[in-house]
This record gives structure tokens, C-alpha cells and sequence, in this order.
């Protein structure tokens, strides 16, 4: 047994001791069923990556991407359709569910569907805008709002608060958040693992809050859809044999912008804050990307290498790394961003309570994003005279 002990008093909170066993940090309390259920949906979602990838030459036409393009890091063309593997997994392990989790997962899968299948028939036609993209996710988000009760209504903010207890500011707030965590994960699934690594460290966060908080369906929510991540993972890091591709991007990140959503609105006691940290890196990342490309009077969908995980790739990896083939320091990139979005999750589970603690944290990893982008970059956002030193960064 591993005990410890939480001091918050700085921010007005008590002194808590947490316990954790063995069991509780492999099971959750799931219970034996719904632990059966993690597991099917890894295995599931594994098997079905796998078979993608051997059937590639019977699909390949439509599914292939490319290696040109001005987002595209890998070595040869690979299937972009994981989400369906991913998607497989879920749908047979809520065959295996206690009856109350198994309902959650299926009206969100339900909710999902807009969002999956606009993002899959981009994958295979690439004709699918950007705001229609958008829109089915926040479609999604809405859906979820009215299914399954994923309603933002709080924010530990007066005014905002308020506001948000009139029911059309609720829904249009969380059908906003839901698309705009969707497109982020879309954003960072750029190397081989990142996307994945960065969803199992916000589930894993986000289980935690809830189990914590005596919310054992939630958990058992977040562990089931972790398990078919890590299937995809399976086949994705580190060699890159197949991708999520935009079905599975949208996909996933709706499923984790409404669990975060749940776990604020389940449990009262954890502040809303919390469940943003979860997801605070890829929030981040699409926050500056539509602030870049909006000084650079482009749209918030125009595609570059300006993301802080591309950075890292040419600035880091490349010097840093020369040796290692171009497959591996693709797949290199990936733990440093891990890195990054560790660090906010652990604190929204250390101040979970704490509204006060988690803002002035979530500020200071703004700022600390902003220091390291600034650094790699060699340049400031603020200054008029940026277009040297950004074009120096398009040279590859």
C-alpha cells in the first residue's frame, strides 16, 4: 500500500491522505466484468488495427496517406483509418459492460457519430472542409449535451456561471468545447504514438478524478476507452503502421472533451478546472495555433509546421538524434510531448479541489508553453517584424 498526504492549506483547502493499493490502481473498483470489458476493448481494437494494416493492398486506394504534404513526417504511404479499429473496440466492449456503463458508452457512441464519420470520409475522399469537420463534431458535442446530460453548467466563475444556468448558453458552450477538444487531438496526431500517449495521460487523469470521487462508472469509462487507444497504440508507436486519421482523431477527442464534461458535472466536489488540465496540452496547442495563423491572417484550418510538437521534431530530435532512422525520430518526438502534457495533468489531480490552484497553474503552463515555443522558434509573437525569422522555420 503506498500512502500519502496532500496539503493544500496555501489555497485555503485541507490536508488529505490519499491511499492507493495495488487493486485499486489496476482495477479501478471496476469490478472483474467490467475489467473483462478494458481488456476486449484492447484486444478488439489491436486485432482490427492489425488487420488494416495487412489488408492495406485491398483498401490502400482510398485509405493510403501520402508522404507529401506540408503536415507529413512519415517515410511511406499508411493507412489513416485506425479510428475504426478504435471505434470496433468500444462497440464490442460494451458487450461486455455492467448494464448501466455499457448504457453510457452506447449513447455516446450514438452522440458520436457525426463527428466519427465526417472525419472518416475525409480520410478516404479528402474532401471534407474544415468547417464542416467542425461543425459535425460540435454536432456531436451537442448530441451528448442532450443524451447523455454532458452539459457544462459550471465554471467556478460568477458571471460565467450565471450564464451557463440558462440552458441554450449551456448547450452552445458545450457543443464549442466538445468540437474544439476534438479538433485538437486532430492537431497533435502529427508522429507516430503522440496522439495516443496524449489520450491515455488525459483519460488516465480523468479516471482518476473520478474514481477519487467515488464515480466508478466514469472510471470504468475512461479505462475501456484507454484500453482501445492503447490497441491502436499497439500497431502506431513505434513504427507508424497505421494512423487514426481524422475519424479517429474527432472521435476520441469528443469521448474525452465529454467525459471531462461528465466528471465536472457528476461530481460536484471537483472542480471543473481539474477536468481541464486533463486535456490542458492539446487545449493549449490549438489555442496557439488559431492565434499564430490569425496574425498570420490565415484560417484557423491552414496547415503548417508551426506546431510545437513539429518544432520539437526539426529543433530537438533531428540535431539531438541523427543517427536514429527517420521512422524512430518520427516516433522520438512523442515522449517529449508526453512530457508536456503530463505536467498539467498531475496537477489537476493534486488541485482538484482547489479553483484558485488550477487557474493560476493553468496560467503558468500558458507561460511556460509560450517560453519553449519562443525559444525554438527564435522569435516574439508581439513584435511586427516576424516574417524572417518565420521563414526561417518553413525551411525544412
Amino acid at each position: 500500500m503506498i500512502r500519502y498526504s496532500l496539503s493544500s492549506g496555501s489555497f485555503g483547502g485541507p490536508t488529505r491522505t490519499i491511499e492507493l493499493t495495488t487493486y485499486s490502481i489496476a482495477m479501478g473498483g471496476m469490478g472483474e466484468q467490467n475489467l473483462q470489458a478494458a481488456w476486449a476493448a484492447g484486444a478488439a481494437a489491436f486485432a482490427a488495427c492489425l488487420l488494416i494494416v495487412l489488408t492495406r493492398r485491398w483498401h490502400g486506394r482510398f485509405t493510403l496517406d501520402g508522404t507529401q504534404g506540408v503536415q507529413k513526417f512519415h517515410e511511406a504511404p499508411t493507412p489513416r483509418i485506425g479510428g475504426v479499429g478504435v471505434v470496433l473496440g468500444l462497440v464490442v466492449a460494451r458487450n461486455f459492460l455492467d448494464p448501466s456503463v455499457a448504457h453510457l458508452l452506447g449513447v455516446l457512441l450514438l452522440a458520436a457519430v457525426p463527428a466519427f464519420f465526417s472525419g472518416l470520409l475525409e480520410d478516404v475522399t479528402r474532401r471534407v472542409s474544415v468547417r464542416t469537420r467542425l461543425l459535425a463534431t460540435m454536432a456531436s458535442g451537442a448530441l451528448a449535451w442532450w443524451l447523455a446530460d454532458a452539459a457544462l453548467r459550471r465554471l467556478d466563475v460568477p458571471f460565467l456561471d450565471s450564464l451557463l444556468a440558462w440552458a441554450p448558453a449551456s448547450l452552445l458552450f458545450t457543443a464549442f468545447a466538445v468540437g474544439g477538444v476534438a479538433n485538437a487531438i486532430n492537431i497533435v496526431d502529427g508522429f507516430n504514438g503522440l496522439a495516443a500517449g496524449v489520450l491515455l495521460i488525459a483519460l488516465a487523469s480523468l479516471g482518476l478524478l473520478a474514481q477519487g470521487s467515488g464515480d466508478i462508472p466514469v472510471a470504468t469509462l475512461c479505462a475501456v476507452v484507454a484500453a482501445a487507444v492503447l490497441g491502436f497504440g499497439l500497431v502506431n508507436f513505434p513504427l507508424g503502421k497505421v494512423f487514426l486519421g481524422d475519424g479517429g482523431a474527432y472521435v476520441l477527442g469528443y469521448l474525452l472533451a465529454v467525459i471531462a464534461v461528465l466528471v465536472s458535472v457528476r461530481n460536484p466536489q471537483v472542480s471543473p478546472w481539474a477536468a481541464l488540465m486533463a486535456c490542458a496540452y492539446p487545449v493549449l496547442e490549438v489555442g496557439f495555433s488559431v492565434l499564430r495563423r490569425a496574425r498570420r491572417k490565415h484560417s484557423p484550418g491552414h496547415p503548417d509546421r508551426l506546431h510545437l510538437h513539429s518544432l520539437i521534431n526539426r529543433r530537438v530530435v533531428r540535431k539531438r538524434l541523427p543517427a536514429l532512422s527517420p521512422t524512430l525520430r518520427n516516433a522520438a518526438v512523442s515522449p517529449i510531448v508526453w512530457a508536456l502534457a503530463a505536467g498539467p495533468a498531475a496537477c489537476g489531480l493534486l488541485l482538484r479541489e482547489s479553483t484558485l490552484a488550477l487557474v493560476l497553474t493553468l496560467l503558468g503552463f500558458v507561460l511556460l508553453y509560450a517560453l519553449a515555443y519562443h525559444r525554438l522558434v527564435r522569435f516574439a509573437w508581439f513584435r511586427r517584424a516576424t516574417g524572417p525569422a518565420l521563414s526561417r522555420v518553413h525551411t525544412p
